[in-house]
């Protein structure tokens, strides 16, 4: 079966590619896209870095068919009118794909979350004012001390392409630790010489891969996007002699990424987990997307949690104050 999949994958992305159109096939190529989405109603849009969002140009409703059909044949995933929903990376790149058919839409609509071709270090976010120097030192310092980091961000704010900094500083300072890297799709880039990276499947959820992480002796575990009950074994987790992880979470600001997480525990737990968060956070790096482009918002230092609240303090200026 494998085999015949296998053989008959060219022949599904050439179908792709050719339902794509040359201008979004040179578009997936282009290390300042961020996102390409088709509406509805046929209109496409591609988000730039530095740009924001512009028209595309259109679609044809066979084509749109066409793409997200393609790419459930090569995920192996069922789509029509009680499935309409196909999710995973696109046989192209890699990049993030999500497809939506009628009935839960009125035309074929998709979103393809350009993965990020090129890595950006610290000393470029500070070069670009996105964060300060003070803010890069502390990151620096809670790396080198194997603190708990959350990154926390609206949708499109960069959270992946910081955690990918992050990791890179992770590498110089430890390239002896052994790193764990769970995500629903390949976002994250580590060229950790000692790194195993898996993937969450319908079969099995991140809750499932993150028990299994235990046995796969990690230094450090890494987690793409914490969004549901599954957030309390991570916890649990860097509670228990796995200090030095690194996840994301959405949120607008980084007090709201600890509630956030306090919702997603609840998922899980009957049981309040403010101090089981509150001990296995230590930094809370929260980013977002301005006007002007993205800047580090704050970073919060997360002491613990005593007499019903999180005891907090702000590490370094903010990158707005200090522009």
């Amino acid at each position: 079966m494998l085999g015949t999949q296998n053989r008959s994958l060219p022949r599904l992305v050439s179908k792709l590619q050719n339902a794509l159109g040359d201008h979004l096939c040179v578009a997936l190529d282009d290390p300042s896209v961020v996102e390409i989405m088709l509406n509805p109603d046929g209109r496409l849009f591609i988000e730039r870095l530095g740009q924001g969002i512009a028209a595309a140009g259109e679609m044809s409703r066979s084509a749109a068919e066409t793409v997200i059909g393609s790419v459930a044949h090569v995920l192996s995933s069922e789509i029509d009118d009680e499935r309409p929903i196909v999710s995973g990376e696109l046989p192209i790149g890699g990049h993030r794909f999500e497809g939506l058919l009628p009935p839960v839409v009125s035309g074929p609509s998709f979103t393809i979350r350009r993965r990020a071709s090129r890595l950006i270090p610290l000393d470029d976010y500070v070069a670009s004012r996105t964060m300060t120097i003070s803010q890069a030192d502390v990151i620096r310092s809670a790396v080198a001390s194997k603190l708990n980091l959350l990154v926390a961000g609206g949708t499109g704010s960069g959270k992946t392409t910081l955690t990918n900094a992050i990791l890179a500083e992770i590498v110089a300072h430890s390239p002896e630790d052994r790193l764990v890297i769970l995500e629903d799709t390949a976002e994250i880039q580590c060229a950790a010489e000692n790194a195993v990276s898996l993937h969450t499947s319908e079969p099995v959820d991140m809750s499932r891969l993150l028990k299994s992480t235990m046995r796969l002796r990690p230094d450090r575990i890494i987690v793409g996007e914490v969004r549901d009950g599954a957030a309390l074994t991570m916890l649990k987790a860097w509670n228990t002699g796995h200090p030095g992880g690194v996840a994301t979470i959405h949120s607008n600001s980084a007090r709201s990424a600890l509630q956030r997480l306090e919702q997603l525990t609840a998922e899980a737990s009957h049981q309040p987990m403010q101090a089981v968060i509150g001990d296995a956070v230590d930094l809370v790096i929260s980013i977002e997307r301005t006007a002007k482009g993205r800047r580090i918002a704050e970073i919060l230092h997360v002491i613990r949690f005593a007499g019903g609240q999180y005891q907090i303090e702000p590490c370094a200026e903010d990158a707005r104050d200090a522009v």
